[in-house]
């Protein structure tokens, strides 16, 4: 597996041949597009009340997620490419642990959430911009495939158990709400 880790990262790692500007877009579409969507929710959580459960659910799978993240990179402290002297690192990152990587786990926790508790257009847009957060990291030379599968993985797992928590501790005050006195 390490092998085709390896031949896949270097197949999408970004080389000196790269349009400079190209590079500059994925850097930025890697820095701030998990910002963006986050900010993108809190805007819709202000004008929709309906909105509010989301984001608070992405907040807590997002906050899990990291704790989860911090777990692994701690217990299995995998190398990044650029300890290992592969490729080309866009962005510093030192020399500290990438497995599984943070931002592919983050954008999929926050996608999912959107996925399972609205669906539509607009949580596939969030899916397909975690993607294209996670393919940062690989373009970017900061990140395995594996540490991004992983990533995303861990995210949407973390999500999914989050939602499911959420909608069962819903059940019993709905059973339980105030009833109508028949007449």
């Amino acid at each position: 597996m390490q092998s085709a880790d390896v031949f896949l990262y270097l197949w999408f790692n970004a080389d000196e041949h790269w349009p400079r500007w190209v590079v500059q877009l994925i850097v930025w579409a890697g820095t701030w597009g998990p910002k963006a969507l986050m900010a993108g929710l809190a805007v819709l959580a202000l004008a929709r009340p309906a909105w509010r459960r989301v984001l608070w659910l992405a907040v807590v799978s997002l906050a899990l997620t990291w704790v989860m993240v911090r777990v692994f990179r701690t217990w299995l402290p995998m190398p990044r490419p650029a300890a290992l002297d592969l490729g080309i690192q866009w962005l510093p990152q030192g020399v500290r642990p990438g497995f599984p990587s943070m931002h592919a786990a983050g954008s999929f926790a926050v996608a999912m959430v959107m996925l399972l508790l609205r669906g539509g257009w607009l949580a596939w847009f969030y899916v397909a911009a975690g993607v294209l957060v996670s393919l940062s990291r690989l373009v970017l030379g900061l990140h395995f495939p594996l540490d991004i599968a992983v990533g995303a993985l861990l995210g949407s797992l973390v999500a999914i158990c989050v939602a499911g928590v959420a909608q069962r501790a819903l059940l019993p005050w709905r059973a339980s709400g105030p009833r109508r006195r028949m007449p």
